[in-house]
């Protein structure tokens, strides 16, 4: 089945108003045909963001919400707030989500919930540590992941798994491609068994993935794009990554 790439950017907690803004058209411009660009920046840049990219090729998306609509959640941003503020997309469950802030499968599963009742399209994260990989893991820590933080409603329409090994992301390593080619295809085989439709859901690979190496890793079967982290902040690179993906 035929899956439009998407090149997916996470700021991280990185960017303030005027470079945001600058970054965000620089990409909207040079955005290839053919490929999906989305960019994900701080909370508080998501809605002027939106209006700068507004028209363009490129959507705008943000790095969590809260599990709730509304309440006493101090310093906490609801999926409904994002959709508000120009939002289409939301990363939940990052590896530095679950390792800075607890955040457990259930926790991404009900905040999964939350971005498809908002009408967010859910990109969920996941992957092994170092010490899993070395034991031999990798495989079955993603089955549990995907396990404990999919939704048992889960539909191809708005779900995007992004497999970013713990290991690789920010550090220059990557697995090798017979490595990411067997992890992908062990979540898209996992995928069958929970979601409908699962041969539509797009797979990102995330983890260092870079101008340099994005062509060999988009050429994987199943990896259908790319959740960028530091290359997403340089719109050469970024924009490159997306040149990449239509080699």
């Amino acid at each position: 089945m035929a899956r439009r790439t998407l090149i997916a950017g996470n700021w991280k907690m990185n960017g303030l108003g005027a470079d945001g803004v600058a970054l965000a058209k620089d990409v909207a411009a040079g955005a290839p045909a053919g490929v999906e660009l989305l960019v994900c920046p701080p909370a508080t840049l998501v809605a002027r963001i939106a209006a700068a990219v507004a028209g363009s090729a490129v959507a705008v998306g943000g790095q969590d919400c809260h599990g709730k609509a509304s309440g006493a959640h101090t310093g906490d941003i609801s999926a409904e707030m994002l959709a508000d503020a120009g939002a289409h997309y939301v990363i939940l469950g990052h590896s530095e989500r679950r390792t800075d802030h607890g955040e457990t499968d259930a926790a991404v599963r009900a905040k999964t919930e939350a971005a498809w009742r908002a009408g967010l399209n859910a990109i969920v994260c996941i992957g092994e540590t170092l010490a899993e990989r070395d034991a031999g893991r990798t495989l079955s820590v993603l089955e549990a992941q995907l396990t404990g933080s999919v939704p048992s409603d889960a539909s191809a329409d708005r779900l995007v798994i992004a497999y970013e090994p713990v290991w690789a992301i920010g550090t220059g390593k990557t697995p090798t491609l017979d490595e990411v080619d067997a992890a992908h295809r062990h979540i898209r085989a996992v995928l069958g068994r929970l979601v409908s439709g699962a041969d539509a859901v797009r797979i990102l690979y995330g983890g260092s993935m870079k101008p340099s190496n994005a062509a060999e890793l988009l050429a994987i079967a199943d990896v259908d794009g790319g959740l960028i982290g530091g290359a997403s902040l340089k719109a050469a690179d970024f924009l490159a990554i997306a040149a990449a993906a239509r080699s």
